[in-house]
């Protein structure tokens, strides 16, 4: 399987909300990471075929997903950043209706029901009204109904938003059991998340697609740059001034501050390795 974006642009007056996109995606976890406003909810709604482009396509498979019309919708499952459901609705029935719009056999309907229901870890709660649903429970049932049909493509805008630590290790269990067999795209603020799931990270500022490669290897290009630098905690401020900033900690009266930069910013930094929120703060954070 192959899903090509070519010279996609999408432009709403004057603005341009995704400028010349060009990737070729297979297999696998892909991870759309930028900051608000950098496109990734209009890049997901062209991908789901729900947003025309401006200019160029996406083809599956050498054909074009907005010829394909239904039978390119049959192959996707998608969960969007504003996700609504039917308060009245049990989450059992929600998701079989859910599975019923999709064409789902009445037999097949409940057989995906109860197996995703327990995939989620929602099966005690499958009479419950989702009116009754915590944020990350109803978010739990999203994540279902993407997966409603087997479908062979994936859209996850934000899904592991309202989840507790105990969730998002459940999320990331699942998406990495699926990997294999379905080409995922998924977007988070939480960068930790991508690092743990995805294959590859696309980074997409102001439209434009920064990069796409692997967790690793964006890391490695921050080998070096990344220093700890301990300091009264009355200098504090001048350093995060002048430097990107990532975490800071006190202790004793004292700053212990993690910087960006590209030589050490101190005689008495010591430098240590790169992570997520490094590698964020470092394209999106200056």
């Amino acid at each position: 399987m192959k899903l090509s974006f070519e010279h996609i642009s999408k432009l709403y007056g004057d603005t341009a909300a995704l400028q010349q996109i060009d990737l070729t995606l297979g297999s696998g976890v892909y991870g759309l990471l930028g900051p608000n406003g950098a496109g990734k909810t209009t890049l997901m709604r062209i991908m789901t075929d729900l947003l025309a482009p401006s200019t160029g396509r996406v083809l599956l498979d050498g054909q074009d997903i907005a010829v394909m019309g239904a039978a390119f919708r049959k192959k996707l499952g998608y969960l969007p950043q504003d996700f609504g459901v039917y308060p009245n609705f049990t989450a059992e029935q929600f998701l079989l209706y859910i599975a019923r719009l999709k064409g789902l056999s009445k037999f097949e309907a409940k057989r995906q029901t109860d197996e995703l229901l327990r995939m989620v870890g929602l099966e005690d709660k499958k009479q419950k009204k989702l009116k009754g649903f915590s944020g990350g429970q109803r978010q739990r049932v999203g994540i279902a109904q993407a997966l409603l049909g087997d479908p062979e493509i994936l859209v996850l805008d934000e899904p592991t938003a309202g989840l507790d630590p105990e969730e998002r290790i459940r999320f990331r269990g699942i998406i990495s059991d699926l990997s294999q067999q379905k080409l995922v795209l998924l977007s988070t603020h939480i960068v930790s998340d991508l690092e743990a799931v995805a294959n590859e990270i696309i980074l997409l500022r102001k439209g434009v697609v920064l990069e796409m490669q692997q967790p690793a290897s964006l890391l490695e290009q921050l080998n070096g740059q990344v220093w700890l630098v301990t300091v009264p905690a009355a200098d504090e401020a001048a350093l995060t001034k002048q430097y990107t900033c990532s975490n800071v900690m006190h202790t004793d009266g004292k700053s212990v501050i993690r910087l960006l930069s590209e030589s050490a910013p101190r005689p008495d930094a010591v430098p240590t390795a790169p992570n997520m929120e490094d590698m964020y703060l470092y394209y999106f954070g200056r």
